[in-house]
C-alpha cells in the first residue's frame, strides 16, 4: 500500500517562506480508514448478498430490503475495517503493505476508531430493525464473528475461516429477509462463499507472509507454505462444484452455466498470477475476484429472467 501523499502548505520561517509537509485533512484519514478508497471489500460482501436476494425472491427482491443490504453491506464492511485496523495496531506498523494506515500512522487514536466503529455499527442494526426477528438475530452473530476475526490471527492458523464466516452472513439473513426461513439454497451459498472467501483471502494474505512470519501473526498463507497454491486451487474447484450444485437444485439454465465458465476461466487467470508468488501478482489475483463475483450475480439474474 503507497504512503498517503503528503500535503503542504507555504509557512514564514526564519529563512524566509518555504513549503512544509503537513498531515492530511481529517476526512482523508477517516475516508482511508473506512477504505473509501478501496471498495474491493464492499464489493466481495455485496456480490454473494446479491445472489442470495435474487434466489431467494426468485428474481428482483423488493426494493426496501434491497435497499436495506446494500446500505447494510457498505455500513458493516466500513466497520469491519475500522474494527480490524483497531485490533490490528500492534501489526500493522511491521507490515510494509498497511504501515500507513491512520491508526498505524497516528491520524486517527484508538478511541476515535471504536467510537466510529459503534456509530456505524448502531447504523447497520437500525436498518436491519427494519426486517424481521429472525434477521435481526442473525445480524449479531454477523457482528459477533466481525469482531471476533481480527483476534483470531493471533490464535488459530486459519482466521480466514472465521472471516469466510462473517463475510458469508448475509447470505441467511437475506434469506430469513425475504421468506422468513433458511431454505438448503441458503446453505449451499453460505458454504460456496465461504470456501471461495479462504480462497482470495488466502490470496491476500500471501502478500504479507515474510511480515507476517515476523510479527508472529497466522494466516492460511503461512499455514499452507509451498502447497498455497494447491490449496487455493482445490477451494477454488470446491467452490465451482457447491455452485453447481446450487444450479442444479435451483433449476438454473444456461445463462448460471455460463457464468461458473467465466469463473472458473478467472480461477485460472488467477492461478496464472500467483505461479511465482510475488506480492503485487497475488494482490492483483485478490482483486479479479471481484469480477467472479459479478458473473455469478449475472448468471442468477439472467438464468431466473429466462424462467
Amino acid at each position: 500500500m503507497q504512503a498517503p501523499r503528503p500535503h503542504y502548505r507555504m509557512v514564514d520561517t526564519a529563512q524566509g517562506k518555504r513549503m512544509v509537509a503537513v498531515a492530511p485533512p481529517r476526512w482523508q484519514s477517516y475516508a482511508r480508514l473506512l477504505r473509501l478508497d478501496r471498495p474491493i471489500g464492499i464489493l466481495l460482501l455485496m456480490w454473494p448478498t446479491l445472489w442470495a436476494l435474487w434466489l431467494a425472491a426468485r428474481g428482483l427482491p423488493p426494493w426496501d430490503v434491497l435497499g436495506i443490504f446494500v446500505a447494510g453491506v457498505v455500513l458493516t464492511r466500513s466497520a469491519g475495517c475500522v474494527f480490524n485496523d483497531y485490533a490490528d495496531r500492534w501489526l500493522d506498523p511491521q507490515v510494509e503493505r498497511t504501515r500507513q494506515r491512520p491508526l498505524a500512522t497516528g491520524e486517527v487514536s484508538a478511541r476515535e476508531a471504536l467510537i466510529l466503529f459503534v456509530l456505524l455499527m448502531v447504523s447497520a442494526f437500525a436498518l436491519v430493525w427494519f426486517t424481521n426477528r429472525p434477521t435481526i438475530y442473525l445480524s449479531l452473530v454477523a457482528l459477533g464473528l466481525a469482531v471476533l476475526y481480527p483476534y483470531m490471527k493471533r490464535v488459530i492458523w486459519f482466521p480466514q475461516v472465521v472471516l469466510g464466516a462473517a463475510f458469508s452472513m448475509g447470505i441467511p439473513m437475506a434469506y430469513t429477509a425475504v421468506v422468513n426461513d433458511i431454505q438448503i439454497l441458503a446453505v449451499l451459498l453460505f458454504l460456496a462463499n465461504l470456501l471461495w472467501t479462504i480462497a482470495y483471502d488466502t490470496q491476500y494474505a500471501m502478500v504479507d507472509r515474510e511480515d507476517d512470519l515476523k510479527a508472529g501473526a497466522r494466516s492460511t498463507a503461512i499455514l499452507f507454505g509451498d502447497l498455497d497454491r494447491i490449496a487455493i486451487g482445490m477451494l477454488q474447484v470446491c467452490t465451482l462444484l457447491t455452485l453447481w450444485l446450487i444450479g442444479r437444485r435451483a433449476e438454473l439454465e444456461w445463462p448460471y452455466l455460463a457464468s461458473l465458465g467465466v469463473a472458473a476461466a478467472l480461477f485460472a487467470y488467477q492461478q496464472w498470477l500467483i505461479r511465482e508468488r510475488e506480492a503485487k501478482a497475488c494482490f492483483a489475483a485478490f482483486l479479479n475476484n471481484q469480477w467472479v463475483g459479478l458473473a455469478v450475480f449475472a448468471g442468477i439474474v439472467g438464468a431466473l429472467w429466462l424462467q
